[in-house]
């Protein structure tokens, strides 16, 4: 049997995902099991689409619910402490100038399951973030990305 994946994660990703499951398994449960109510008291099953979509709705919630418990049961959370400072790793906020676009872009290093591009959160296993791990200030940094190469100058390390 292989191994779990084991998740790397900083304290606050870990408070997150233990938030949404808290949510996932009180309140929206109770959500769900009232469609369902509410659905079957529409008598035929087979032909009531409100039934079919309340039960879709609670095989999502309970996929959710299992990844979310995996995620959380092979957590190893990182102790910001015992890392240099001055060294980019899991939970580092690193300034960068991107080359490409002639801009500075912060970036704060996480663990995959709480990469959030979006918030520029990006993950350590990302072509970006793999790139940029271990790496100091004022070091040039080429990452290959889907369209061609980008190139990235360390600017800053710092602890959010």
């Amino acid at each position: 049997m292989s191994e779990a994946k084991k998740y790397v994660m900083t304290y606050e990703g870990v408070k997150k995902l233990e938030d949404e499951l808290s949510f996932l398994k009180t309140t929206k449960r109770k959500e769900v099991t009232a469609k369902i109510k509410v659905a079957l008291s529409f008598g035929d099953l087979s032909e009531n689409s409100e039934y079919d979509e309340a039960k879709n709705d609670q095989a999502f919630l309970e996929g959710r619910i299992i990844q979310l418990e995996n995620m959380l049961k092979n957590a190893s959370i990182v102790d910001e402490s015992e890392i240099p400072k001055d060294i980019i790793n899991i939970g580092s906020l690193v300034k960068v100038k991107d080359f490409e676009f002639d801009e500075e872009i912060e970036f704060l290093i996480v663990g995959s399951a709480e990469a959030d591009p979006i918030a520029n959160k990006i993950s350590n296993e990302s072509p970006v973030g793999s790139a940029l791990m271990g790496k100091k200030v004022g070091k040039i940094v080429e990452v290959q990305v889907p369209d061609g190469i980008n190139k990235y100058e360390i600017l800053s390390i710092n602890r959010p």
